[in-house]
């Protein structure tokens, strides 16, 4: 089905070199059209600032989380965390003090971390 039958000459959908003329509706469409790209395109381009800060919060809010997770990393090796899988050297100050209690000696001070 065409648009440019006899029946849609009214409604400015005639061709200019059809009728002569282009119709009365073709220049309001034509602005129409025009004012539609141009919301269009500012609505692109408000999505596209909106996208862009969201990156860039996110990046920043890693960062920071990285950050901080250096810090917590450096202040548990400072201070001496949880020693999961190091081997015992002489610098360690922990003291274990056994008894013989019975034939069998008991151990105080020694706690196992997880019980």
């Amino acid at each position: 089905m065409s648009s440019t039958g006899p029946r849609f000459d009214s409604l400015g959908a005639a061709t200019a070199s059809v009728g002569g003329r282009g119709g009365f509706l073709r220049p309001l469409m034509w602005l129409g059209g025009l004012i539609a790209a141009g919301c269009a395109m500012a609505v692109g381009a408000l999505l596209a600032v909106f996208t862009a800060i969201a990156v860039a919060v996110i990046a920043v809010v890693a960062g920071v989380v990285m950050f901080l997770m250096g810090m917590a990393s450096r202040a548990r090796r400072n201070t001496g965390g949880p020693r999961k899988g190091r081997r015992r050297t002489d610098d360690d100050d922990t003291v274990i003090e056994a008894h013989k209690v019975d034939g069998t000696w008991v151990a105080y001070g020694w706690e196992r971390s997880g019980r």
